[in-house]
C-alpha cells in the first residue's frame, strides 16, 4: 500500500516554528530538489504565508506562488484555504472567494485544503465548488478537536456531508497535535467505513504524539500524512518526513520517496535552521515536547505568535496563565476548535483576560462578531451570561453570513485604480487593505528608484 506524503516545511512548519518569516530567497536554492524527492504534493501557499509575505517579507504572494510553479514543475502544490475566510480573518462576499481561487488556480495551485474552524460546511460551499470547476483538486476538511460535545458519530456524520458536497478527499486536521493513536485509529477507521474518498491526516509533534498517531491512522487505511524535512520538524511542527519514511517502509508501505534527496533537502535547511535560532526567529519553547498541550489544545502556529505577542507586551511571564485560561475562554465560546481564525480570537482573549486582570473586561470585536453569528453555527453552547453582555438583547444570525454580503471586487478594482497592477493586487488589498497599501506604495517608491538609478547611469 501506497502512504502520500505531503512536505510542509514551505508552509506549516515554516509557520509553526518561526511564525512564517521565512524569505523565498531563503528556500529558492532547493525547490529543485525538493521536485525530485517524490512527494505526494508540496504545501507551500495559504495559512499565513500570504499575510506574512505581505506584512513581514515585502513580498508579493502571487509572485511567489509563480515562482513556486516555475521551480516545482512537476510536484503536485498544495495550500490551505480558509473556506469563506480565504486566508484573512473575517468572511468575504462569494465573488471575492471565487475569484480567489480562480488566480490561485491561473498562478499555479494544484490541491485546495479547505477547512471551515467552527466544521460549519456552509462556509467552505463556494470555495470547494470553485475549485471543482477549475479542475483542481478539492481537499475538504474536518478540524478535530475534543470536548463533550465532540464524538465519533458526529465526524463521521461530517465526512458524509463533505462527500455530497463532492469534495475529491477528505483531511482530518488536528492543529494541536492532541489526536492520540487510539483516536486516529478510530476515527480514521469510521470515516473509511463511511466515505469512499481518500482520507488525510495532518497533526503536530507539539504533545509528542505525531508520529505514533500517525502510523496507527496509516494502519486504520490513512491514505496521506503530512511531514516536514527533519530540520524542521518537532516541536509544534509536524513529525519528521525521513523518520516516518523509515518506519512505514519497514512496516511495509511504499511512500515513493527517494532517501538520497530527502538528505540534500534537510543538509540544506539544517544551517538556516542555526541561523534562525541565533537570530531569535525560533524560540525553544516551540523546539520541545509540551503535554501540557493535550489540556490547553493551542496549535503550533498559534503557540509562536501568542509568544510574540506576550514578548512584545513584556509579559512572557503571564503565558502560562494565558495557556490556562484558553481552554476556559473556548468553553465559553461553545467549544470551537482552535483553527485560524478561532486560534487567534480565543488566544488574543484569553491574553486580553489575564493582562487587564478581569475576565471579559475588553473583549474583541472578532469575539463580538462570533457572538453575533458571523462566522458561523458554533459546535456548542455559548455562554449565555457572556452572549447577554456582549449583544444585549440583539439576536445572534443564523443564516450563512455571506449570504448578507454585497459582491465587492469591482467596486474593489475601480477604487484602486492607478494603485492595483492586477487582479491579484485587488485581491491582496480586499484581504489585507493597509498592509497591502503599504506593500503597492514601497513597490512603487522601489520601481521609481530604479528607474531613476538606470536614468544615471546612462
Amino acid at each position: 500500500m501506497q502512504v502520500n506524503i505531503t512536505e510542509t516545511v514551505l508552509r506549516d512548519a515554516n509557520q509553526s516554528l518561526i511564525a512564517t518569516r521565512m524569505p523565498f530567497s531563503d528556500f529558492e536554492g532547493i525547490l529543485e530538489t525538493i521536485n525530485r524527492a517524490g512527494y505526494y504534493s508540496v504545501e507551500c501557499w495559504g495559512g499565513a504565508t500570504f499575510d506574512s509575505c505581505l506584512r513581514y517579507l515585502n513580498e508579493d504572494p502571487w509572485k511567489r506562488l509563480r515562482l513556486l510553479k516555475e521551480k516545482l514543475k512537476s510536484s503536485r502544490l498544495q495550500m490551505l484555504l480558509r473556506g469563506q475566510n480565504i486566508l484573512g480573518y473575517k468572511h468575504y462576499p462569494d465573488d471575492v472567494v471565487r475569484l480567489f481561487v480562480d488566480h490561485a488556480v491561473e498562478n499555479g495551485m494544484d490541491i485546495f485544503r479547505i477547512f471551515d474552524a467552527l466544521n460549519d460546511f456552509r462556509n467552505i460551499q463556494v470555495a470547494v465548488d470553485e475549485t471543482i470547476k477549475r479542475g483542481a483538486h478539492a481537499q475538504g476538511v474536518i478540524c478535530y478537536t475534543t470536548s463533550p460535545i465532540h464524538t465519533l458519530e458526529k465526524y463521521a456524520k461530517l465526512g458524509r456531508d463533505l462527500e455530497n458536497m463532492g469534495v475529491h478527499s477528505i483531511c482530518i486536521k488536528d492543529m494541536a497535535g492532541i489526536m492520540g493513536p487510539q483516536e486516529a485509529y478510530e476515527l480514521v477507521k469510521a470515516l473509511k467505513e463511511s466515505v469512499k474518498l481518500p482520507v488525510f491526516l495532518h497533526t503536530h509533534s507539539t504533545t509528542g504524539l505525531g508520529p505514533i498517531t500517525y502510523i496507527k491512522a496509516v494502519e486504520a487505511g490513512c491514505d496521506g500524512i503530512d511531514t516536514a524535512i527533519s530540520s524542521f520538524s518537532g516541536g509544534t511542527s509536524q513529525p519528521s518526513t525521513e523518520t516516518l519514511h523509515y518506519a512505514l517502509r519497514q512496516m511495509g508501505y511504499e511512500t515513493g520517496l527517494d532517501v538520497k534527496v530527502l538528505k540534500e533537502i534537510n543538509d540544506f535547511f539544517k544551517p538556516l535552521k542555526e541561523q534562525y535560532i541565533e537570530s531569535g526567529l525560533m524560540d525553544p519553547f516551540v523546539m520541545g515536547t509540551d503535554t501540557d498541550a493535550l489540556n490547553y489544545q493551542v496549535p503550533g502556529g498559534m503557540l509562536s505568535n501568542l509568544i510574540a505577542q506576550l514578548k512584545a507586551q513584556n509579559s512572557m511571564d503571564r503565558l502560562d496563565e494565558v495557556l490556562q485560561e484558553t481552554p476556559r475562554v473556548r468553553k465559553d465560546l461553545g467549544y470551537p476548535p482552535l483553527v485560524t481564525p478561532m486560534s487567534q480570537m480565543v488566544g488574543v482573549q484569553a491574553a486580553s483576560n489575564v493582562l487587564a486582570g478581569e475576565r471579559y473586561k475588553n473583549v474583541s470585536k472578532e469575539v463580538k462578531a462570533y457572538l453575533r453569528g458571523e462566522y458561523g453555527q458554533a459546535p456548542g453552547e455559548i455562554d449565555s451570561e457572556l452572549q447577554k453582555k456582549v449583544l444585549g438583547n440583539e439576536k445572534p444570525i443564523t443564516q450563512r453570513f455571506a449570504d448578507t454580503l454585497e459582491p465587492e471586487f469591482q467596486k474593489i478594482k475601480e477604487k484602486l485604480k492607478g494603485v492595483a497592477q492586477s487582479d491579484e493586487d485587488v485581491l491582496s488589498y480586499i484581504l489585507f487593505p493597509q498592509i497591502a497599501e503599504k506593500f503597492f506604495n514601497e513597490r512603487q517608491e522601489s520601481t521609481a528608484l530604479k528607474v531613476s538609478y538606470k536614468i544615471m547611469k546612462v
